[in-house]
């Protein structure tokens, strides 16, 4: 099998596994990843054939992933900063992710970071809309189990901080609802239990 055919493999398979793996997160297919996957093949292959020169299989999965996969990586980089509480540089990179050409699926998990790190610096109406938006569009099937547990639970944290008990609980249970296996469900269990404890003291 020679440089071209190799390169041509490698590309279809990377297309159909991370495709997959979006089907899987209940993602959808994203034709820009598709495109932006298949137009970087065809270049590399294109490129061997007119310089003469070999791309190392594993040098153009490194392309073709960083390409692809930029904005979650930018996003990546974005929060190492917010949990070490550089929120500015943190939210300069998220505002670069978004100019990435961001397809939905990208689109929506970027704003769930920026939802959170809006929660992190008590920004509670502007986190609060954020993800309310975000649940809007969860419906249009972009956004994986795992980010919608993020929002609904990153939510009711921001509506138990601005005093709203009620709104606080119903995002919470949406949680167990939706994933009741997860972290977040856990979490949101406990955020309920911690609001019945206190609605008894109050009571009592």
């Amino acid at each position: 099998m020679d440089a071209s055919s190799i390169i041509l493999l490698t590309g279809f398979l990377y297309i159909a596994l991370f495709g997959g793996l979006s089907l899987f997160r209940r993602e959808g297919l994203s034709i820009r990843f598709e495109i932006e996957a298949l137009t970087v093949t065809l270049g590399s292959i294109l490129w061997t054939w007119a310089t003469g020169s070999l791309i190392h299989p594993v040098f153009f999965l490194l392309i073709i992933y960083i390409l692809t996969m930029r904005v979650r990586l930018m996003v990546d980089i974005a929060n190492i900063f917010a949990r070490r509480g550089n929120y500015s540089t943190a939210q300069k990179i998220y505002g670069l992710a978004g100019h990435l050409w961001t397809d939905p699926t990208n689109r929506l998990i970027l704003a769930v970071n920026q939802g959170a790190l809006c929660l992190h610096q008590d920004a509670l109406d502007e986190s609060i809309t954020i993800f309310k938006n975000i649940l809007a569009e969860s419906n249009h099937g972009f956004l994986s189990i795992r980010y919608e547990s993020a929002a609904h639970y990153n939510l009711g944290v921001a509506y138990v901080r601005k005093g709203l008990e009620s709104l606080a609980t119903a995002e919470f249970k949406n949680i167990l609802e939706i994933w009741p296996a997860s972290e977040y469900a856990r979490a949101a269990s406990n955020a309920i239990d911690r609001q019945k404890k206190s609605q008894d003291q109050n009571q009592n």
